[in-house]
């Protein structure tokens, strides 16, 4: 468990108190449900519980000897109990209890990743909207491609994570099941309605068939869902290590007062957070990867799977956890530089508009290969020659028995280019969006298409 990580809300859940707990509330559900089909005297499940409980210390204790934890939980609830305890655990196999009530727990951590997906969307969302026409320069290969906004970079980072939340929520639905079907699935001891009454109490839905556990395929779905959502992050968290380059400067982390980012050069300013970010998608990758290990089984079930989750569960929960606390703390702080984003969309000297002439030369009858070549001669020269796009372009003969100086300038109108912002706004938050306070802007003031 990454306990430097742990917030005290997804700690608990794999808790080895939880733990334990979830075990119990299985054993009392399955008590009552066998109590009300009358196989279990009404006196003995009301005993077990009112008087059930359990002591970590001495459960270890009895583990020491036994070897079985689930046998060493229902020995140490049994002292508790007294003779009632006969019936604890009546007519169940450990893997009854252990899986069910560990489907309660990826429930419950399943509900915070999805409270602090909620919370990051809505942290993207208003600095989204603060920056809905803040233009910039889009990159592919890492190299000037056209003009865009800021706020279109967030707009996208918010409905991939609609659907890792999409994603969370279906799997929270496909690992909310319990079984209680005995030793190899056959209910050989108690009957099927004896374990829908259980899951009914635990608001779980039973497993349709189940061999002596339940299918893992359900658990490695959940894990790769996480590796999902975490890779999101590392995605939203390399993009802001890639804009904080010197070179580039256009966004920040935020950087506290006091916070040191070298202790041999004292100008430094890291982006340690979005790092962090993407080192520990890498761990909930490779978790994920154990889990699709732990589908193949022997037989009806063996046992090289539980070990494997005591360590996969938790921290790929915890360290996801933390990764949307803290990429949501960033994304708030996130300073923005627009004048810069301004100052590196003009460093190209305009052939970014490139492909607007090369539409306009087409649309008057000049061919796709002709107008290519005349567009691409001019920039090359602008590359190499470091001259004004624009101006090579109009003291270009060819092009200009083709178009007007009028119609070359519209071809570099930014706003023109970037028409279509809010519709895309409106495809990606409806009429939802809400506008956010201004976040930390240093050294400029808010550069806008208007």
């Amino acid at each position: 468990m990454i306990s430097r990580y742990t917030h005290p809300e997804m700690g608990a859940i794999w808790s080895e108190q939880r733990r334990y707990e979830t075990w119990l509330e299985v054993e009392l559900a399955a008590a009552d449900a066998m109590a009300g089909a009358g196989l279990v005297p009404a006196d003995a499940a009301r005993e077990l519980r009112a008087r059930a409980a359990f002591d970590i210390a001495r459960i270890e204790e009895i583990e020491q000897q036994t070897q079985h934890d689930v046998i060493a939980f229902t020995t140490a609830v049994a002292e508790k109990v007294g003779p009632a305890a006969r019936w604890l655990h009546f007519g169940l196999t450990s893997s009854d209890v252990v899986d069910t009530a560990q489907a309660i727990q990826m429930r419950e951590a399943c509900d915070l990743i999805v409270k602090g997906i909620a919370g990051l969307m809505e942290a993207v969302r208003g600095r989204a909207e603060e920056h809905r026409r803040t233009p910039m320069i889009g990159r592919t290969h890492g190299v000037h491609a056209e003009p865009m906004t800021f706020g279109l970079k967030l707009a996208l980072w918010y409905a991939e994570l609609q659907r890792d939340l999409d994603r969370v929520l279906r799997a929270r639905d496909i690992i909310s099941v319990g079984k209680i079907s005995g030793a190899v699935g056959t209910f050989a001891h108690l009957d099927p309605s004896i374990e829908a009454s259980v899951c009914a109490r635990l608001g779980l839905q039973p497993a349709p068939v189940s061999s002596q556990i339940i299918q893992r395929d359900r658990h490695a779905d959940l894990m790769t869902t996480l590796a999902i959502t975490a890779a999101s992050l590392e995605k939203f968290a390399l993009e802001i290590r890639g804009l904080q380059k010197t070179e580039i400067g256009e966004v920040e982390e935020p950087f506290g007062k006091g916070q040191k980012g070298s202790s041999a050069m004292p100008h430094k300013r890291n982006p340690v957070g979005c790092e962090q970010i993407t080192g520990l998608a890498r761990l909930v990758r490779a978790n994920a990867m154990a889990a699709l290990e732990n589908i193949a089984l022997w037989h009806e079930r063996d046992i090289s799977h539980s070990s494997v989750e005591r360590v996969i569960l938790p921290d790929s929960f915890i360290a996801l956890d933390h990764m949307l606390r803290r990429f949501t703390r960033i994304v708030r702080g996130m300073v923005v530089y627009p004048e810069r984003m301004k100052e590196n969309l003009n460093r190209s000297r305009g052939v970014v508009f490139s492909g607007t002439v090369l539409l306009e030369l087409a649309r008057r009858a000049v061919s796709r290969e002709q107008a290519y070549e005349w567009v691409q001669r001019n920039a090359m020269r602008s590359f190499h020659e470091q001259k004004d796009f624009k101006s090579l372009l109009l003291a270009d003969a060819d092009l200009m028995k083709v178009l007007t100086p009028a119609e070359v300038d519209k071809a570099f109108d930014l706003n023109d280019h970037l028409r279509n912002v809010d519709v895309i706004f409106e495809r990606v938050f409806g009429g939802e969006l809400a506008v956010a306070p201004a976040g930390p802007e240093r050294g400029a003031r808010a550069v806008t298409l208007d």
